[in-house]
């Protein structure tokens, strides 16, 4: 069973003559697309719009759980650190 639709592979197939002709822009910002896989990347979000056969994204689940990890372990960090102590200069003696 085919993961991708056809139209799917038509619009990858667009943005990447698109990126090798250097006309393909990326998003709001508007920057010219280096990547190989940058490009296929617009290709398939262009094709989920259009309504193609293509699976869902699967990097949002995980970088959402390495970002809750990020913010318990900080939180542990901060709670462990004691006050710092002021101190003061010694005075110099002559001699």
């Amino acid at each position: 069973m085919a993961r991708y639709g056809k139209k799917a592979q038509k619009s990858v197939e667009k943005a990447m003559k698109k990126k090798k002709k250097g006309k393909l822009k990326s998003g709001r910002s508007g920057k010219k697309v280096k990547s190989r896989k940058q490009a296929v990347a617009i290709g398939l979000s262009e094709a989920r719009k259009e309504g193609a056969k293509v699976p869902k994204k699967k990097t949002a689940k995980k970088a959402a759980r390495k970002t809750t990890k990020k913010k318990t372990t900080t939180k542990k960090a901060s709670k462990g650190k004691t006050a710092k102590r002021k101190t003061t200069a010694k005075k110099r003696t002559r001699s």
